[in-house]
């Protein structure tokens, strides 16, 4: 079933509020190409928005585009919609509100872009897919990418290079019935779908008469051919029986096979019969056996048990004599203990007696040592608390002060190494800016230094320290360059002697007399400076020596330059109020400066570049200051030396002094102790010989304890006799055992010598056996095989001829034997040989060409269907479309040449046919703009740009009354026109405007012409750029228009600074 045709669009009809469905109520962007922020609401009619070039007027057409789902590529920019964010910034939006069937109704379309080429689509405020929004677009027939409704500056020259069927086709998509390019394109699809029909039906009909006729000259080589092909056909047939014979001779030997299998499976069965007969008393006789081997195994475990009893007994006679031993032993050891002790009792008498008589001749000790001591042990005190309480802290502290002094001069000399680092960097930066001997006049200067009369200072560049930045930047731009690189002297004689030598060095000198400037005042930033974002003044953020800053300030006039903030550089145009007539901020540099025959204020803005000589620093003069740091350093060191080296002499004097007191002392003291320990080791000898001979002179029971030993040998003897009587039972035990264990191994013996004898005559009879089972299985392997070989036989013969009842008749017909079925198949194969034929392939031919003409005969018929039908579908749509589309193009060809007579020229739009060539149809725009010329179609061969734009604006003009568009939008189409036609064209414009149903249209225009003639259908929007725009007034807008129209400006402020939002205003 076929769908139903789309629906006519509806007639757009202009509301109450003067504004028709679809109209673009308001225009809001934020952060998109040059602008910020920026708002406006345009007129219900024409809109001429007018601003110079580059003021931001195409970036509203961008803005209409891609808010309303366009592509980047439509507008001839970029290909990214990344690239539409203002540059700087990471993400922008466009909203765009559009009015609904009703003044109440309004659809706001909002698309967030960012830099990653990433969009979100708000409709109503709600987030919602593209797919929803291209719908509401849709729905009021929005065309973003036909150029009859929506044409951008970069596209223009598109619009002048359509071809007459390109217009065609964008005609229709703008005007007119929404059926028509529809019709259009199916006319051209179904015409080309036609043309390949015809194209194929004529090469097909070709084809089949071809074939035809090569049949028909093939009938006599294919009966040949036929009557040969019967005769092989015969051959094959005795060929299929092959494999048969085949079979049955390979079923033969499978039965004769299958006989000697039978045949080794009977005797096979009786040799297993006779192996079963000689197992069974072989069984028995091992059942036997088995009772034997257990019982003498049981003998031969009585036998082991009772060798262990025999081992134990054994074991415990030994232990029983050693312990015996053990007793004699002691009793002999009680024997010479009694004698040895006698001995000792007497020597211990002796040794006393020595060692009294010894200590009786010591005599007692010398007391005068004792005092000799106290008196070294005093004086070593008094030494040593001079030296380790006194000295020794001194000492310390002196030490503690030298490190740290060394700690201070190490890190002054780091400091030095850097500060020379910095000077060589600073100096390296002036060699390349173009001082190539700075290096070499630096070095002469710090050579020579004691030779001027005052302080050299040079270059200023290594003298100057800028803490921040941004101040660097300010100070480079205020002063010369030249003066980074210049010596600085505060005497005249070291100017001329620098001078002098400096000369080759191409290096400048400046002199400062050492007065300051009573005119400059004390700094202080007042509060209304302060308000501005004024907070310093550029002598104030750097360092210097007091030379070289006063030079800089005099030479630069530092004292008088200011610097503010972001604040300052947006509220700049308030700074002159201030007296301030040079201001940095961190993006700009001003200057003011009043004009010699007026009061007014002249501005000369710069950007504020980056540094290029200046960086942070020490600072200024610490050079110098290092220097001095490092000498007095060094001279405290050396005191603190001396003072330590003194103390720590005489420290080491009382250590000596001290050492030889305790040397005196401790000889003393050795001989005292000496003493003490002689007369302490004899009083212990005495002692310890009186505790040895009370320890021996107690009384020992000797004869008891010999006793007791002899009683305990009797027991042990009596031990032994009972124990050597239980080893006799054993041994007796044993000897039964080992007479029952050999007559019971000696019969089991024998019974395996039998079963030995029996098993040799099974084994014997078991080859027999194991013969028979392998004949058998070889003769069972043999049969499968031919079981095998006759399964495969009779495949083949069933796959090559599956035997019938038919073909089985047949074969009786035929020799019984391979040899002479093999005989006849060759002489029939001689036969159908003998049979010539010119073409050995006729056959195939014949038969391929046959179903091949039936083929063709079929497509041939189909084709002829499908030719009619789509011949007749084509008619009915042409008949259709084609009255349409001339009644359309009548309508505009109307419109466009009564606006053309308006103008004083002529003009006629017609439909170029081509029969059924629909795809060339076109639309062919004739005009003509002098009164002795003739009409030429449009093409720049024949006219000049300004008369094309013309033509274009008239052609489009002659779309409104058919288009059912709510807004058409055209950038800068009047550039390249001379005044006539550009004022012509506005006023075709101004008169479409007043018509009831004109959809609402967008002119964007670098200027208009003076003096033209305006209704209050115009609506003009000003965009203007520049940091100090005024707003329009009443007085000033009447003045220029003359009459009553909207007027709205849209001030654009330079370098990305926020827009001004636009106000309307109506101007009496």
């Amino acid at each position: 079933m076929e769908e139903p045709p789309p629906a006519k669009r509806p007639k757009i009809v202009r509301g109450d509020d003067d504004y028709m469905p679809g109209n673009i109520l308001e225009i809001e962007l934020s952060k998109f190409m040059t602008f910020d922020k920026f708002k406006c609401k345009p007129g219900p009619r024409l809109n001429l928005v007018v601003g110079p070039n580059g003021s931001g007027k195409s970036s509203l057409v961008c803005a209409i585009a891609l808010g309303l789902c366009g592509e980047p590529q439509l507008l001839g920019r970029a290909t990214s919609v990344g690239a539409y964010v203002k540059r700087g910034e990471e993400s922008g939006s466009i909203k765009i509100t559009l009015r609904g069937n009703s003044k109440d109704e309004v659809i706001v379309i909002t698309r967030k872009i960012n830099t990653n080429n990433k969009s979100e689509y708000l409709l109503n405020g709600n987030i919602v897919p593209r797919t929803n929004v291209a719908e509401a677009v849709k729905r009021f027939n929005i065309q973003v990418n036909n150029l009859t409704q929506f044409l951008p500056q970069d596209r223009v020259c598109e619009f002048a290079k359509l071809t007459p069927v390109q217009l065609l086709e964008e005609t229709e998509k703008a005007v007119g019935d929404p059926q028509l390019p529809e019709q259009h394109r199916a006319l051209v699809d179904k015409s080309f779908v036609l043309k390949s029909i015809e194209v194929s039906m004529e090469r097909h009909k070709g084809t089949l008469n071809q074939l035809k006729q090569q049949n028909a000259e093939l009938e006599k080589d294919v009966e040949r051919v036929r009557l040969r092909d019967e005769i092989l056909a015969k051959a094959d047939t005795m060929k299929k029986k092959l494999p048969w014979l085949d079979y049955d001779s390979k079923k033969a030997q499978y039965l004769e096979a299958k006989q000697r299998e039978n045949n080794a499976a009977k005797a096979m069965e009786e040799a297993a019969k006779l192996l079963n007969d000689l197992k069974e008393p072989i069984k028995k006789q091992k059942e036997e056996q088995a009772v034997l081997d257990g019982k003498w195994k049981k003998v031969d475990t009585h036998i082991n048990e009772n060798f262990q009893k025999r081992a134990e007994h054994l074991a415990n006679a030994d232990q029983l004599d050693v312990e015996l031993q053990g007793k004699y032993k002691a009793m002999q050891n009680l024997r010479k203990e009694e004698e040895t002790r006698q001995k000792d009792l007497e020597r211990i008498r002796k040794e006393l007696a020595a060692a009294e008589l010894e200590l009786e001749n010591l005599g007692p000790s010398d007391p005068g040592r004792q005092e000799e001591m106290k008196r070294l042990r005093a004086e070593i005190s008094d030494i040593d608390y001079e030296a380790n309480q006194v000295l020794k802290p001194r000492i310390s502290h002196v030490e503690s002060e030298i490190r740290r002094k060394m700690e201070s001069l190490n890190t002054c000399k780091e400091r030095m190494k850097g500060m020379d680092n910095k000077v060589t960097k600073y100096l390296d930066v002036l060699r390349d800016a173009g001082t190539g001997k700075i290096f070499e006049a630096y070095n002469w200067v710090q050579e020579h230094h004691k030779i001027f009369k005052k302080e050299v200072y040079g270059p200023v560049l290594v003298e100057v320290n800028v803490q921040d930045r941004g101040h660097a930047a300010y100070l480079e731009g205020q002063a010369a360059q030249y003066i980074w690189k210049s010596f600085i002297t505060q005497d005249p004689d070291d100017r001329d002697l620098l001078v002098k030598n400096l000369k080759c060095f191409d290096v400048p000198v400046l002199n400062y007399t050492g007065d300051v400037d009573q005119r400059r005042g004390t700094f202080g930033i007042r509060n209304d400076m302060r308000a501005l974002g004024i907070y310093s003044r550029l002598d104030q953020v750097f360092d210097a020596p007091i030379a070289v800053k006063e030079v800089l300030i005099r030479q630069f006039n530092l004292d008088n330059s200011y610097i503010g903030s972001k604040v300052t550089d947006e509220r700049a145009d308030e700074v002159p109020k201030l007296g301030i007539y040079n201001l940095w901020t961190p993006e700009n540099h001003y200057v003011w400066s009043k004009s010699k025959y007026g009061s007014h204020m002249s501005a000369v803005v710069e950007q504020v570049g980056v540094p290029k000589f200046i960086e942070n620093s020490s600072n200024a003069g610490e050079n110098e200051k290092l220097k001095s740091q490092e000498r007095d350093l060094e001279a405290s060191i050396a005191t603190l030396d001396d003072d330590a080296k003194r103390s720590r002499d005489k420290q080491k004097f009382l250590f000596n002094k001290s050492a030889e007191l305790r040397r005196k002392r401790e000889e003393i003291s050795k001989l005292f102790q000496e003493e003490k320990e002689k007369r302490a080791g004899i009083l212990r000898r005495i002692e310890k010989k009186r505790d040895e001979l009370k320890s021996l002179e107690e009384p020992i029971d000797r004869d008891a304890e010999i006793a007791k030993f002899v009683d305990l040998a009797n027991n042990l003897n009596i031990q032994r006799f009972r124990n050597a009587m239980k080893l006799k039972e054993l041994l007796i035990e044993c000897v039964a055992y080992r007479r029952s264990f050999i007559e019971k191994r000696i019969s089991s013996i024998e019974f395996d010598a039998k079963i030995r004898k029996l098993e040799a005559d099974l084994k014997q009879h078991e080859g027999v056996a194991i013969q028979a089972t392998m004949q058998f299985q070889n003769f069972e392997k043999e049969t499968e095989s031919c079981q095998q070989q006759l399964k495969k036989s009779k495949n083949i013969a069933e796959s090559i001829a599956p035997l019938t009842p038919e073909l089985e008749n047949e074969f009786h017909k035929m020799p019984t034997t391979i040899e002479d079925l093999n005989t006849a198949i060759r002489e029939t194969i001689y036969e159908a040989r003998s049979i010539f034929t010119l073409n050995n392939n006729a056959l195939e031919e014949y038969e391929d060409r046959r179903q091949k003409i039936e083929e063709l005969a079929a497509k041939l018929a189909a084709e002829e269907e499908e030719h009619g039908r789509s011949n007749t579908e084509i008619e009915e749509i042409k008949d259709k479309w084609l009255p349409a589309l001339r009644n359309l193009v009548a309508q505009i060809n109307e419109t466009f040449s009564r606006n053309f007579q308006e103008m004083a020229v002529a003009g006629e739009v017609s439909l170029d046919e081509r029969d059924k060539e629909y795809g060339q149809y076109g639309i062919c725009i004739k005009v003509k703009f002098r009164q002795n010329g003739k009409l030429e179609v449009l093409s720049a061969h024949h006219q000049s740009g300004g008369e094309r734009s013309v033509s274009t604006i008239v052609y489009l003009l002659s779309l409104q009354d058919l288009t059912n568009v709510p807004f058409r939008v055209v950038d800068e189409i009047n550039q390249g026109m001379d005044q006539i036609n550009e004022r012509k064209m506005f006023q075709q414009l101004v008169r479409a405007a007043t018509k009831p149903n004109t959809p609402q249209c967008f002119l964007l225009t670098p200027k208009l012409l003076p003096n033209l003639q305006y209704s209050e259908a115009c609506s003009i929007l000003t965009v203007m750029n520049g940091p100090w725009i005024r707003q329009p007034t009443d007085s000033n807008l009447s003045t220029l228009y003359g009459r009553k129209v909207n007027h709205m400006v849209l001030s654009a402020v330079p370098w990305g600074k926020p827009n001004v939002e636009g106000t309307t205003s109506r101007c009496m």
